[in-house]
């Protein structure tokens, strides 16, 4: 492996404080044409991540930055990497790796809009087709840069042994999952074909402290923007449970709160792909305006979905944990937890798809006798208290 391993410790504390900080996009001495792409996708001042991420990849530094969903962490490492991209220079400059085909299309989308008035070139390497579809688009054309999903990555890197080595930033996004046992070992064979001056970038919500250790192996002298874990409970979601006795109440308690209440979008979640298709049946029938979505469905069948989702045409998306991670749509006010998460880092994400970049936004949990102790487990890891659902919720929305 290329990469150096040495690493300096320092406190979080210490380090939060020595992080250079400017509190507005004009003051990180960005190109104009960053700045441009910037006030165009909406932003007028950075948030905390933005203040504290950018300038440390502009200087090329090697990053670990946790901070809650829905402030920006994408358009930090956009921005970041951008402000170094030589636009001349045909190589790979930047690789972005995340877990799911959905997440990539969306930073796709979020570097095409900030970087509207630089001529980028952006692959992405997703799977869904042949991999020789990939490589000989990359042999026609080197991009500026691939956003891909673990798998196809080492496919293409495998094959194509050179593609990276004017590589410039490597940005593992959703860190805690890429480390996770699903994809740890592909990621570190990523890391085989990086070289050793590229700089390494983590970002994630959660990052839990064995992952934490495993990541730092990795990197050279870290900047380091982390949050405690009880900063994680999303500032502006109000969190509530309804106790349901039995499982098969949950249906009926779901159609109440939706002839009770009106919110422009919803995301349900459940824990499995055959309860999705389930609910999905049973809410149609029903009459309510929903879609739903899974890991088993099609590429194509996925990417119509959340393209229908984003437009509005279905008010009420009934998914996995599949878009738990990273997925922004400004519309979704309201996430119900039909099922509790299994896993503690998965329930900030799932309630992080509302209440994005600082907007208001609801979770309501379905609390069955046997989630009683799941719910109050999360409730002590996040240092956080979640209320019963008063019996008129209409005015927090």
């Amino acid at each position: 492996m290329d990469r150096d391993f040495k690493n300096k410790t320092v406190s979080n504390a210490e380090n939060f404080n020595m992080i250079e900080k400017a509190e507005k996009f004009d003051e990180m001495n960005l190109k104009k044409e960053i700045i441009r792409g910037i006030f165009d996708y909406g932003f007028e001042k950075p948030s905390v991540i933005q203040q504290r991420g950018i300038i440390p990849l502009t200087k090329k530094k090697d990053v670990i930055a946790q901070a809650q969903s829905g402030t920006g962490k994408t358009a930090t490492f956009v921005i970041g990497t951008l402000q170094n991209l030589i636009i001349e220079k045909n190589q790979i400059q930047v690789l972005i790796t995340v877990p799911t085909r959905e997440l990539a299309d969306q930073i796709k989308q979020v570097f095409a809009s900030i970087g509207a008035y630089m001529p980028i070139e952006i692959q992405l390497c997703i799977g869904g087709t042949p991999v020789f579809y990939d490589i000989s688009v990359l042999r026609k054309k080197i991009p500026h840069i691939i956003i891909g999903t673990p798998g196809r990555l080492i496919d293409i890197l495998s094959s194509e042994k050179k593609l990276l080595s004017e590589l410039k930033y490597l940005i593992i996004d959703e860190a805690d999952e890429m480390f996770s046992k699903g994809f740890k070992i592909q990621i570190f064979k990523i890391f085989k074909f990086i070289p050793k001056y590229s700089s390494v970038a983590l970002f994630s919500a959660t990052l839990p402290k064995d992952v934490l250790e495993t990541i730092e192996l990795f990197m050279k002298d870290p900047v380091k923007i982390l949050v405690k874990k009880d900063e994680l409970t999303l500032e502006g979601i109000r969190q509530f449970f309804v106790a349901v006795e039995i499982e098969e109440w949950k249906l009926d308690t779901l159609r109440n709160i939706y002839r009770t209440i009106k919110v422009t979008q919803t995301i349900i979640y459940v824990n499995t792909r055959r309860k999705v298709e389930w609910l999905a049946q049973q809410m149609k029938k029903s009459n309510f305006n929903i879609a739903s979505i899974h890991g088993d469905m099609s590429q194509e069948d996925r990417n119509r979905i959340m393209k229908e989702f984003r437009s509005g045409l279905y008010r009420v998306l009934i998914a996995t944990d599949l878009i738990a991670r990273g997925i922004d749509i400004q519309q979704v006010s309201l996430v119900i937890n039909y099922d509790i998460p299994t896993n503690k880092e998965s329930y900030i994400h799932r309630i992080g798809r509302s209440g994005r970049f600082g907007r208001k936004g609801i979770a309501i949990n379905f609390l069955g006798r046997t989630e009683v102790p799941i719910l109050r487990e999360i409730e002590a890891y996040y240092n956080t208290v979640i209320d019963e659902m008063p019996n008129d919720i209409s005015e927090f929305f």
